[in-house]
This record gives structure tokens, C-alpha cells and sequence, in this order.
């Protein structure tokens, strides 16, 4: 509507009124504005006196009595007339031209939703052939110049949308809008009616869901035109009794309402409806006023109620009937009419139906405790669908396999060991029999099935497969097969080349040991290939013949050669990780369909550059990251280790993300995340950049694990930023951290989540679901919050058909429907938790808990169980993005990697004792099982990006070519016997370089003695040391130590005078410094008295008793970067140690004494103090 207000043309030039002559000429200020022509005086055209004639819908005609003069007319009975003469011919036709185009203009619908209005737009008025208005989401006002109560002028006004603008009180002016036939009034928050809404005669539509309404107005029954009425979501108890009076109403819409009792007697005297939806009530009862059957009812939809047993059987004329997620244990129903029954999700042990329903064409009876399939539904003859799946069927009856209308028949999760041989051919397609304890198929299955086109038997115990045929040529059309799960061997092979139209083959973990080359290359039509899970060496050769192979999934296998697929020209996918190769042919070109290949997990496997270059230009390439230089920090992964994968499944994007970070917070802990966008990628990406920076400032801000997990989530929320207004996405956060309040644990495990992604943790071999689902089929609280806030819940059960989650991050136009609040749970992790699974909705849809940790537990890798988890969920029907994360635990003393060199280990809340320290052992690498990978991607894809947290130039320099033997390192302390926290001052390692000139030791000069383990160039201090991890000489006036210290402290530890100070960066944290006895004198330096209780970069404040030597204390000290994306720091070339040659001899001898004061000689037992405790510096 912006060209409305916009000035087309404008001047001053004579004007007629009227068609006659009976007005003169007079000069006018003539503008053509939008749709209308504004005539004004010249004088007063700026105090608003004007003439507006709405020129669409009229005319524009050639007055021929005065040259140039053009004939402005209005559409209507009462049309006006206005002569404009103009001077030129060139404004004549400019003119002319420009009106013909407003004239032919029929603005008849004005959409001005969601614009944050007040009032309607003044122009609107000015046209008079609208007909729908929507001003939906908007603010409209009722007593402004163009608020509600001047909607009146539009005359032609049939279509009017005014819902969700929080209006309270119900405009009774629209009630005189008598041309009105469609009026939605829906979220307004009104509590009642007006009896004028009794005027609207010829309204045909209104909608008033999501409202208060608890009764309608008797007037309301004079409408007698309406046949839509909408009443969805409101606080009625019963059925209106005006629904009597409405005959040309068929429907009755009272989803979301209040009722708890089903009155059949209201309905059997309403005998103009014929369709009942009563969703999301609090039905709990049934009452039957009579014996009358009820003839004109055909649909009844009762889903999400609180019913325990119900009869229908009334119903005569019934057709149709939902009745999912409720309590049912019996149904009782009439089956004349009876076409389609959805009673999924109850506790149903018994299904009666009478007489037969002949006219069945669908049956969903799954998700119940039926131990037999009815018998009425044997002898249905036109039945096509039937689902019994996840219910405690043993037996398959023949008249249900043998039925020759059955087109569709799902039997899984159930108990049947054996299916009935087949005698007659069947018209059955699709075959679903997983999650049963079958051993063997009917031999004539395929022979009698011919029309069979998907089988799923994955998670049987299948030892072999029937024939396919008997003859010569096999007539079998079966193009899907899962056989995933089983116990098949390489003799079943054979059996597949009876299926020459086979297109989706899963034979996953099972026990080939060989696929022979002649069958595979009669498998022409294969585009999709699943073989991982068993004991291959090689793929054939003639796999290459399989010209329309898009996808082929075969990791954790044996194979240790590179199959020939890069020959096939459609081929998209590539999954060989966790096998053992160890070279890849490559073709000189590479075809271009390829946009996925994953090779992680394959250790023997050394690309060179060379072929990294042709394989740049893969969308996404996965293989393992070469070592880092070690660190002490990487000595955190014994106790975790985590593998992750991703499949976008039948799905050309990937929604899912997610964050891996072994080393969190400087080695102390691990974060590890999952978020699933459904539709959106754009947000899952975000999230998995941006919430591991966020949860450590948050955790630097608290030490409550509710108050930084709940700060998280509503801070990455808010960053979202644009892209979080109309799309959300799932999202969940474990954050593992030493245990600080749990003596007896070493870690606790914190798990925020919203949305459908779940964490489950093996505690003891058995599932332990650490996240809550909030979606509205799983959660009734939070579904009952979303109705009670008047939220419009589709029949797909989604949040104004937009989401089937009711908490997320982003989605802020929903609120506050949709919340960002997460569901957080800490526990405390033992020695018993063996491994953390997360996934998104899509695993656990189609994995239970207890199946998903069954799989994994006794797989070694946790990119191979990870891989499995996936594997497994798309073999048993997940045809969506699947994303699963295994995390490894290793949660006890046995994965302790702290030096202990006889020394007696704290507890989470004990000190450590002051002795000599030796050199600690190398630090093995991280294994290519953890999952970590790096992508050569146009699109980087931040799911692989390698996690680990960037190392300080103080963590990775090397001696410079000096004799680091003589420098002795501190004992190195892991993750599971960290040094107190309490007390103590924590902050992260850097690399200091101090001007001479401002150093704060007071060596200002080049003759002054040069300060222990500082090394001197003349011009300027470069220190590269851990600069809160230094120990002074003595001890004095220190807070005395508490008694429950595990070892021994010396004599003057005894007196009182033991401080602690504890790194944070690395494994070696947590040796317990004592403060040196300068501390008071400097204090008492003017340079250092500044220093004191001012806060530092990291955001931490030193205490004035816990400051250090201010060679010791930088307060500018780079932060070292954390986050997803922090790539290890490399070593810069000025970074380097370089002595210059004048100083060698200098440093020579410097080193020499620092040797000698060494092999001092032992000091006597009454002179014996705390030995000096020194450190592995860089230098």
C-alpha cells in the first residue's frame, strides 16, 4: 500500500464542478494522489479544505467543448464530476495517461497484517471497493480517528481479519457492518459477546478461537446464513445449546476447550451436524441420555483426552474416528459406516466392532497392549491399511496375510516369531516386520508377493532369506530392503539377484564376510547401498556397473582398499570411515555429483597434498586431523572422548549440527551439544558457533549450574538476533566439570535442553534420559500451558501450524507460546556411567533408549557407535536428518594420569602436598576414534571442525635451544584430583613481555641484580612463563591450613602460613603454592600498591592477600581464545628465544649458577625451610 500515499501528479489549473454548466471555472490546486483526485483552493490547501473523488472504478473522458480538458468522473450512483483544463498538450496527455491507469485499478483486498498499526491508514478511506481488509497482528485501537469504530465506511466490506491484536473488548460498531460475511476475531482475549453481533445477518464465517468465551448469545442463533462457526480454544464446559438454532452449521469446533463430559443426548438433537472435533478436552466420561442411534454424525475426532473406555457404538452412521493418545482400555464401535479407525498410543487390550465393518479401508490400532489381531479385522474385505506395530502380538493370522484387498501391512515391534506360508498370491506392497523375534521367512514370499515393493525385517534374528523365484526369471519388483541387524552370512548374497529392481538395499551390521562380484554386478538399478557393521575387506570391483549408485555406506568394516567409485557418475555419498585403509586410487577426474566423502577413522590412511587437491572440491570431505603438538591439556581426554554423525537421509540439506568440545574452560571440563533445526539449517549453525563462548562466560559469571545453563540458553536466544524471529531449532548443552559439591564424585554432568533433542547416559548398562521432550504429543504440561495462553493448535498438533515444540530457542514471533527455558539436571557421574548418547528426534523416534545403549556399549570407537546409532535409525525408516554423538566415560582412578611419585592424591576438597616434582610422561595423542575431523569444504561444516582449544606460546614453546633438563616441570595433576577451588585464584597462562622501564621489581638499571629465572637483553624482560603459578621463598602471615589437608605439611605449613594457587589451563593444574614472605613488603611499594584488588582482563579480581610478585601478575595479559572455531596457536618467529652474541657468555654463566645453587649442600634440621619449588618456563 505504499504507492497509495505517494503524489503522482500535481498542479494549478482551471476547474469545473459538475457535468452541467451551472458552476464557473475557477483556478484550483489539482493533485493526483494514489487512486484518488484531490481538488483544493489555492489559499487553503494547507489547512486541509479539499474535494477527494476516488477515481477507481470510474472514468476519464476527453472534454471536446475546451481544448485539453479532461472529464474526471467517480464510480457509484452518486458519482461526481470534475473538468480540469490544462494548458499544454504535453500536460494534457501526461495527465490522461497516468489517470486511465488509477481508473482501471480494482483494489478490492488490502493485506496490512503484522505492520504494528494503531488505526487503519487514512487514504483506505477514500477507496470504496475493498472487500477483504486483513489486519491481522497488529495494535488496533478502538476510539482513534481511524480505529475499529470507523471500519463502519467501508461500504463493499464482506472480509474482515482482526485476530491476535489484543483487543479485550469486542468492537460493537463492526456489528453494523451488515455486508460482512466473513469476520475472524480469533486471540483478542475476549471474555464474552454483544447481542448486536446478532445484526451480522449475512455472515457466513466467524471465527472466535483462542479466546475466554464460556456462553455465546442467544442472539447469535439469528444468523441463520452461518455455516462456519469456530469456537476452538475458549473455557466453554458444554455445548452451546445455540448450535440448535444454527442449522446450516455441520460442523462443531470446540478443540482446546474444557469439557469433561461427552453428552451424546446434545448431539442427537442437533441433527444438522455431522462432523465433532473435540481435541485437546479433558474428556474423562461418556453419558448416553438414550438408546437412540445417532444417524447423522460421521466424523468424531477425540484425540488428547483423558478417556478410559468408550462406546460409540450408537454412532450408526459413523465413518470416521480418532481417538489417538488417550487412556483407552476397551472401544466399543458400530461398524455400518465405519471406513477409517485411528486409535493409536492408548492401552487398548480389546477392539469391538459390530457388526464387520465391510467398508474399512484403514486401521491404526498401534502403540497398545493388544496381544491378538482382532477378528472382525481379518474379515474386513476391503481393508488396505492395517498397523499393529509396537503392540504384544506373538502371531500373524493367515486370513491377515492371505487378505486380497491388504496393501499395506506394519507388524513391527512386536513378539511374532514366525509368519504363516503364503499359498495363494497376495497384492500386499509393503512389508514391515522389524523389532520381531523372527528366524526365518515364509520360502514363498517373494514368489506369491510379486507385488511386494519395501520389506522391512532389520532387527530380527534372520539367519536366511527365501528365493526369490522358482524359475529361470524372477518376477519380483521389490526395489526396498532392509535387512539390517540380523544374523545373515554370506550365503544369503545369492538370494538378492532375484531382485533385479532392487534400488535401496541395508544389509548393516550382520556377519558378511564377502560380497561376490558376479551378484553385485546384476544389481543394476542399486542406488543405495548400506553394508557397514560387518566384516568386509573389499568392496567389488563390479560395483562400478552399478551406473545409478548415489549413496554407499560401508564403515566399520575391515576393507583396506579403496573401492571403484569414483568411476560411477551419480555418485553423491561416500561412507568408508573406520576401516583400514591405507591408500586411495584416484581417476584423473572426479565426477561431479559428488558432494560427501567421510574417511575418518581410517589411522593408516596418509593423503598427500596431491590428492587433498583434487578432492577440494568435495562440499564436504571428512578425514582425520593429524596430531597436535601435545600439551598437558590434551591428558583430559582419558576420561572422555567423544565421536559424532550426521546424515541428511533422504533430505538434500543437513539441519543438524553439533558441538564438540573435549578441552573446555582450559582443560578442566567438556561441552558437547546437539541442535536440530527441522527445516532451517541457518540457526543449528549459529548455535554451534556461538553457545560454547557464550556457557563460558556464563560460567565465569556463576558457579550455579540452573542459574549458567538457564543464562546460556536465554543468551544465545537473544543472539540469534533476526534469524531467530521466525525460526527456531531444537537445542541441547552437557556440560561435564569437576564436582566441586559431591565429595564422592570427581565430575557431575549438567544437561539443558529444549526442543526434541535428548541425552541419554548409560549408568551400569541401563538408560538414564538426562533431557525432557517438549513437544505437545509427549509433554501434557506444556501442552496445557500452550492452551491455556491461547495458542491455536493445528489437527497436525502444531503451534499455530507452525512448530510441534512448545520450547526453542528462536521462534520469537511465537512467544509466548514458545519459550527458550530449558529443562537443566545435574548428576553427579561414578564409576558406573560408561558413555553419554546424544541425538536428535529423529534417533529416538526410532530408537528406544535402552536399544540405542545396547548397541554401543560394547563398541570400542565412538565414531563407530556413533555411525551405528545412524545407521541403525535409517535401516529402521528415518528418512530424515539423524544426527547421534557418543561420549566415552572414564570416570574412575584408573584413568587418573596425575604424577604421583608416592604422593598421597587429594580429594575434590583437599590440598596438595609441597615436594619435589619430577618430569611428567608424554602425553598421548588423541586417538582418530574421538570423532575429530577436519572438512576441505567451500561450505565449512562446523560439525567437523576440530574443537580443540588453542594453546598460549607458553604451553607450546620449545627451550630455544637452552638445556631444559636443568628446568624441572610441575607435577602434572589430571582432571580427577584438581587442587581446591576455594580460596584460590584462578587464571589462564599467557606470554607477558615487560618494558625494563615500567617492570614493577624495581630493576630499572642494567647493574642491578637481575631477578631469578628472568633473562636480560639490555633493553627490555621477556618472560614466558605461567604467571600465576610462581612460589615465592618463605612464608609468612598466611591463613593457616585446614586440617583435613590428605599429606603432611612442614613444620612452618603447621604454624599457619600455606596459600594455595591453582592453574587452570591444563592437566598440571592444581600444585598448591605457598605465598612468598615479600607479599607485605610489596604491598608497601608505591609501584605495586595500585595493583591490588584491581580487576584483571579475564574479568577475576585479586584479592589484596592473594596478590603475587608483580613480575608475576600481568594486567594486561592476552586471553586466550576459546570457542568451536579456536584453532591451536602456531609459533611466530619473533615468538622465539634468540640470544644475542654479546650476551652468550652472560646467559652461560647465568645458567651455570642457577645449575650450582642446585647441589647445594642439605640445610641443617633447625634451619630447614620449605625448598624453593620451580617451574618449566619457556625461555
Amino acid at each position: 500500500m505504499d504507492h497509495l500515499d505517494r503524489i503522482l501528479l500535481s498542479g494549478i489549473y482551471n476547474v469545473r464542478k459538475g457535468k452541467t454548466q451551472l458552476h464557473k471555472w475557477a483556478e484550483r490546486l489539482v493533485v493526483l494522489c494514489g487512486t484518488c483526485l484531490i481538488v483544493s483552493s489555492v489559499k487553503d490547501c494547507q489547512t486541509g479544505k479539499m474535494h477527494i473523488l476516488p477515481l477507481v472504478g470510474g472514468k476519464i473522458e476527453e472534454v471536446k467543448r475546451r481544448q485539453y480538458s479532461l472529464a474526471f468522473s467517480s464510480a457509484g450512483a452518486q458519482a461526481q464530476t470534475y473538468h480540469v483544463s490544462f494548458e499544454t498538450l504535453a500536460e494534457y496527455q501526461r495527465w490522461q495517461r497516468q489517470a486511465s491507469k488509477v481508473v482501471s485499478q480494482r483494489i478490492s483486498t488490502v493485506d496490512l497484517s503484522c505492520y504494528s498499526l494503531e488505526e487503519v491508514p487514512e487514504h483506505l478511506f477514500y477507496s470504496q471497493d475493498i472487500t477483504y481488509l486483513n489486519l491481522r497482528h497488529n495494535f488496533m485501537q478502538l476510539e482513534r480517528p481511524g480505529g475499529l469504530d470507523t471500519l463502519y465506511k467501508f461500504s463493499q466490506l464482506k472480509g474482515l481479519n482482526l485476530s491476535h491484536n489484543k483487543l479485550g473488548l469486542f468492537p460493537i460498531l463492526l456489528c453494523e457492518i451488515s455486508t460482512l460475511t466473513e469476520l475472524n476475531l480469533s486471540c483478542n482475549g475476549f471474555r464474552d459477546l454483544p447481542s448486536q453481533i446478532g445484526n451480522l445477518l449475512n455472515l457466513q464465517t466467524l471465527c472466535l478461537d483462542g479466546n475466554f468465551l464460556t456462553t455465546l448469545p442467544e442472539e447469535l442463533g439469528n444468523l441463520q446464513q452461518l455455516s462456519s462457526l469456530g469456537i476452538s480454544f475458549n473455557n466453554f464446559s458444554q455445548i452451546p445449546e445455540v448450535y440448535e438454532k444454527l442449522t446450516m452449521l455441520d460442523k462443531v469446533v470446540m478443540a482446546g476447550n474444557c469439557l469433561e463430559v461427552l453428552n451424546l443426548g446434545v448431539l442427537n438433537r442437533m441433527n444438522h451436524i455431522k462432523h465433532v472435533d473435540l481435541r485437546m478436552n479433558h474428556l474423562k466420561t461418556m453419558v448416553i441420555e438414550n438408546l437412540e442411534g445417532n444417524k447423522h454424525i460421521t466424523h468424531v475426532d477425540l484425540r488428547d483426552n483423558r478417556l478410559t473406555d468408550l462406546d460409540l457404538s450408537s454412532l450408526c452412521s459413523l465413518e470416521q474416528l480418532h481417538c489417538e493418545r488417550n487412556q483407552l482400555r476397551e472401544l466399543t464401535l458400530s461398524g455400518f459406516s465405519l471406513r477409517t479407525l485411528y486409535a493409536s498410543s492408548n492401552r487398548l487390550t480389546a477392539v469391538n466392532v459390530y457388526p464387520v465393518p465391510s467398508l474399512l479401508t484403514s486401521l491404526d490400532l498401534s502403540r497398545n497392549l493388544l496381544e491378538c489381531v482382532p477378528d472382525w479385522a481379518c474379515e474386513a474385505k476391503k481393508i488396505e491399511v492395517l498397523d499393529v506395530s509396537y503392540n504384544l502380538l506373538t502371531e500373524v493370522p493367515i486370513r491377515i496375510l492371505s487378505s486380497l484387498s491388504l496393501r499395506k501391512l506394519m507388524l513391527g515391534h512386536n513378539h511374532v516369531q514366525n509368519l504363516p506360508t503364503l499359498v495363494e498370491h497376495i497384492p500386499l506392497e509393503v512389508l514391515d516386520l522389524q523389532h520381531n523375534a523372527l528366524t526365518r521367512l515364509p520360502d514363498t514370499l517373494f514368489s506369491k508377493a510379486l507385488n511386494l515393493r519395501y520389506l522391512n525385517a532389520s532387527a530380527n534374528s534372520l539367519e536366511s532369506l527365501p528365493s526369490a523365484c522358482t524359475g529361470e526369471e524372477s518376477l519380483s519388483m521389490l526395489q526396498l530392503l532392509y535387512l539390517t541387524n540380523n544374523l545373515l552370512t554370506d550365503q544369503c548374497i545369492p538370494v538378492l539377484v532375484g531382485h533385479p529392481h532392487l534400488r535401496i538395499l541395508h544389509l548393516a551390521n550382520n556377519q558378511l564376510q564377502t560380497f561376490p562380484a558376479s551378484k553385485l554386478n546384476k544389481l543394476e538399478q542399486l542406488e543405495e547401498l548400506n553394508l557397514s557393521g560387518n566384516k568386509l575387506k573389499t568392496i567389488p570391483t563390479t560395483i562400478a556397473n552399478c551406473k545409478r549408485l548415489h549413496t554407499l555406506v560401508a564403515h566399520s568394516n575391515n576393507i583396506s582398499i579403496f573401492p571403484e567409485i569414483l568411476q560411477l557418475p551419480q555418485i553423491q555419498f561416500v561412507d568408508l570411515s573406520c576401516n583400514d585403509l591405507t591408500e586411495i586410487l584416484i581417476p584423473e577426474a572426479l565426477p561431479a555429483t559428488l558432494q560427501d566423502l567421510d574417511l575418518t577413522g581410517n589411522t593408516n590412511l596418509v593423503l598427500e597434498h596431491k590428492t587433498l587437491d583434487i578432492f577440494s572440491h568435495i562440499t564436504t570431505l571428512k578425514i582425520d586431523q593429524k596430531p597436535l603438538p601435545t600439551t598437558d591439556s590434551t591428558v583430559t581426554s582419558t576420561f572422555w572422548s567423544h565421536g559424532l554423525a550426521e546424515m541428511a537421509g533422504q533430505r538434500n540439506k543437513l539441519c543438524v549440527s553439533a558441538l564438540a568440545m573435549d578441552n573446555f574452560a582450559e582443560g578442566v571440563g567438556a561441552v558437547y551439544g546437539m541442535f536440530d533445526g527441522d527445516r532451517n539449517e541457518e540457526l543449528p549453525r549459529l548455535l554451534q558457533c556461538t553457545m560454547a563462548d557464550v556457557l563460558l562466560e556464563e560460567v565465569q559469571q556463576s558457579t550455579n549450574d540452573t542459574v549458567f545453563m538457564a543464562n546460556t540458553f536465554l543468551v544465545s536466544h537473544r543472539k540469534l538476533g533476526m534469524a531467530g524471529q521466525k525460526l527456531g531449532s531444537s537445542a541441547l548443552l552437557c556440560y561435564i566439570r569437576p564436582d566441586t559439591a559431591d565429595p564422592a564424585s570427581s565430575f557431575s554432568l549438567t544437561v539443558a535442553n529444549v526442543g526434541t533433542c535428548q541425552a541419554v547416559l548409560c549408568r551400569g548398562g541401563k538408560p538414564v534420559p538426562l533431557s525432557k521432550v517438549f513437544s505437545l504429543e509427549q509433554d501434557p504440561e506444556e501442552a496445557q500451558r500452550v492452551k491455556d495462553q491461547k495458542a491455536i493448535i493445528t489437527e497436525d498438533n502444531k503451534v499455530n501450524g507452525v512448530t510441534c515444540c512448545t520450547r526453542m530457542l528462536g521462534c520469537t514471533y511465537l512467544y509466548p507460546w514458545i519459550l527458550p527455558k530449558p529443562h537443566i539436571s545435574s548428576t553427579p557421574l561414578t564409576i558406573q556411567d560408561e558413555l553419554l548418547i546424544l541425538g536428535n528426534k529423529a534417533l529416538w523416534e526410532h530408537l528406544s533408549y535402552t536399544e540405542a545403549v545396547n548397541a554401543v556399549r560394547h563398541v570400542q570407537d565412538p565414531l563407530a557407535a556413533a555411525k551405528k546409532l545412524c545407521t541403525l535409525a535409517q535401516s529402521y525408516g528415518c528418512q530424515d536428518n539423524v544426527g547421534a554423538m557418543v561420549v566415552y566415560l572414564n570416570i574412575g582412578e584408573e584413568g587418573c594420569t596425575c604424577e604421583m611419585n608416592g604422593l598421597t592424591l587429594p580429594g575434590p576438597v583437599g590440598f596438595a602436598s609441597t615436594t619435589s616434582i619430577k618430569d611428567a610422561p608424554k602425553p598421548a595423542t588423541p586417538s582418530s576414534s574421538s570423532g575429530i575431523a577436519s572438512e576441505f569444504s567451500s561450505e565449512m561444516s562446523t560439525s567437523e571442525v576440530s574443537s580443540e582449544v588453542g594453546s598460549t606460546a607458553s604451553d607450546e614453546h620449545n627451550a630455544g635451544g637452552l638445556d631444559t633438563a636443568l628446568l624441572p616441570r610441575p607435577e602434572r595433576r589430571c582432571s580427577l584430583h584438581p587442587t581446591p577451588t576455594s580460596g584460590l585464584f584462578q587464571r589462564q597462562p599467557s606470554c607477558a613481555t615487560f618494558s625494563s622501564n615500567q617492570s614493577d621489581n624495581g630493576l630499572d638499571r642494567d647493574d642491578d641484580q637481575p631477578v631469578e629465572g628472568v633473562i636480560t637483553n639490555g633493553s627490555k624482560v621477556e618472560v614466558e612463563v605461567d604467571i600465576h603459578c610462581c612460589r615465592g621463598r618463605d612464608l609468612e602471615n598466611s591463613p593457616p591450613l585446614r586440617e583435613s589437608s590428605p599429606t603432611p605439611c612442614s613444620e612452618e605449613h603447621a604454624r599457619g602460613s600455606c596459600f594455595g594457587i591453582r592453574r587452570q589451563n591444563s592437566v598440571n593444574s592444581g600444585i598448591v603454592l605457598p605465598i612468598s614472605k615479600d607479599r607485605m613488603e610489596l604491598q608497601k611499594s608505591p609501584s605495586t600498591s595500585c595493583l591490588y584488588g584491581k580487576k584483571l582482563s579475564n574479568g577475576s579480581i585479586v584479592p589484596l592477600e592473594d596478590s603475587l610478585n608483580l613480575i608475576e601478575v600481568a594486567t594486561e595479559v592476552p586471553k586466550r581464545k576459546t570457542g568451536y572455531f579456536a584453532a591451536p596457536t602456531q609459533m611466530e618467529p619473533e615468538d622465539q628465544f634468540v640470544v644475542p652474541r654479546d650476551l652468550e657468555e652472560e646467559v652461560k654463566e647465568q645458567m651455570k649458577q642457577h645449575q650450582d645453587s642446585r647441589l647445594e649442600p642439605e640445610p641443617h634440621e633447625e634451619d630447614r625451610t620449605e625448598p624453593l619449588e620451580e617451574f618449566d618456563t619457556a625461555l
